[in-house]
């Protein structure tokens, strides 16, 4: 058996809790960190070493709503081929695990991508985590660019699918005032990470679908009931709610950065995660993509049917990160949790991923100054984007 040598990458500055530290090298063997070292340890000088050229050093992305990029969108072919090809564009912007997302569509093409799915984890086709079905199970008043038409109630061979047999982590979006509340008690026991989205339902029925296993909210403040003074909305039982996390698309099209800046102030810290909702033109030359039958054109960062409604976004998790910190005046190390380790304990994989401590996997996101990716790491297997 061929013993995997230990890789030591130098003359970085690794991200800590307080900012960028030097002085520090990252100890890799095989997949995973193996310590983070003084860059006097004895152990880097006998190790083959990586120079990082004096870049920042994050943890990897996590990135919990991929409907596409590179041109592809998961919708339009469902296969392990199109998850590849969404892979590598994002990995680009330094996210090493996502879940690609499935909008609302019929029954046969939600169970052909819950297979490609597992069929991608199997073949290990690298960042892909499980998936994120968005829809059919919403509310036609909160639609946004989903196809109503498919909206329906879950059946028993749609929760079959989503609890048996499927291999990664499986996200469900749902209006919970669509679905019974039994359903919901199933999904959360089975081990669905069920999330309220495209809803319009009030604060009530928002908070009792909470108690019953609801533990997150799809893209806070679109599609959904906002807080008011006497009806405080879906938004208003996301941001009470202590224990769920909000998913924020800071693109500074979906949600004005003050909004932005009130939800993560009053959530619990750890509990607001930035997502992409990316679509086709992340990572592609085109700007433009068919969903529903309607091409949709990104113009200046903002995807939009020709009546004016948002489909999707055009947005990479190295620009939310870098949004987080221009935009909304967070520090870089907390945007960075932003990206990683709160998304990674949404999704359950916090032991495995998401932070930079010996024994997790070596995923790691490689930046300049200017917070463009240079590098990206999964599993210990870099690729350069000099």
């Amino acid at each position: 058996m061929t013993t995997q040598p230990l890789l030591a990458l130098v003359n970085g500055r690794v991200l800590g809790d307080h900012g960028p530290r030097e002085g520090l090298a990252v100890l890799v063997k095989g997949e995973r960190s193996v310590a983070i070292a003084a860059a006097d340890d004895p152990r880097v000088a006998n190790a083959q070493q990586h120079d990082l050229q004096g870049r920042l050093l994050l943890p990897g992305f996590i990135d919990v709503q991929v409907n596409g990029g590179g041109g592809l969108l998961f919708n339009a072919a469902p296969t392990v081929e199109t998850l590849r090809g969404i892979a590598a564009a994002h990995r680009k912007f330094g996210t090493t695990g996502f879940l690609p997302t499935l909008i609302t569509d019929t029954a046969e093409v939600m169970f052909a991508a819950l297979a490609a799915v597992n069929a991608a984890i199997e073949e290990g086709v690298p960042g892909v985590l499980g998936i994120h079905v968005e829809g059919p199970f919403l509310a036609t008043a909160r639609k946004g660019i989903h196809d109503a038409h498919l909206f329906r109630q879950p059946t028993a061979d749609d929760l079959a699918a989503l609890t048996v047999g499927n291999r990664g982590v499986v996200m469900l979006t749902l209006a919970p005032e669509r679905v019974p509340l039994d359903a919901i008690r199933q999904l959360n026991a089975a081990g669905v990470i069920v999330v309220a989205g495209h809803t319009a339902a009030d604060y009530a029925t928002t908070r009792t679908a909470l108690d019953a296993g609801i533990r997150g909210f799809t893209h806070l403040y679109n599609a959904m009931t906002p807080l008011g003074s006497r009806e405080p909305g879906v938004v208003g039982a996301a941001l009470d709610d202590p224990h769920s996390w909000c998913g924020l698309i800071v693109d500074g099209h979906h949600v004005d950065p003050v909004a932005l800046r009130i939800a993560i102030a009053a959530k619990a810290r750890g509990k607001s995660v930035l997502v992409t909702d990316a679509m086709p033109p992340v990572g592609a030359d085109r700007p433009d993509y068919v969903l529903n039958g309607q091409t949709i054109v990104a113009r200046d960062g903002v995807c939009q049917s020709d009546d004016g409604v948002l489909a999707g976004s055009a947005l990479d998790m190295a620009s939310a990160v870098r949004n987080a910190v221009n935009m909304l005046g967070l520090p870089l190390a907390e945007a960075s949790r932003m990206a990683s380790s709160y998304p990674a304990a949404w999704i359950g994989l916090e032991r495995t991923q998401g932070h930079l401590v010996a024994g997790q996997r070596a995923d790691f996101a490689i930046l300049d100054d200017d917070l463009t990716v240079r590098e990206t790491w999964i599993g210990g297997i870099a690729t350069s984007y000099d």
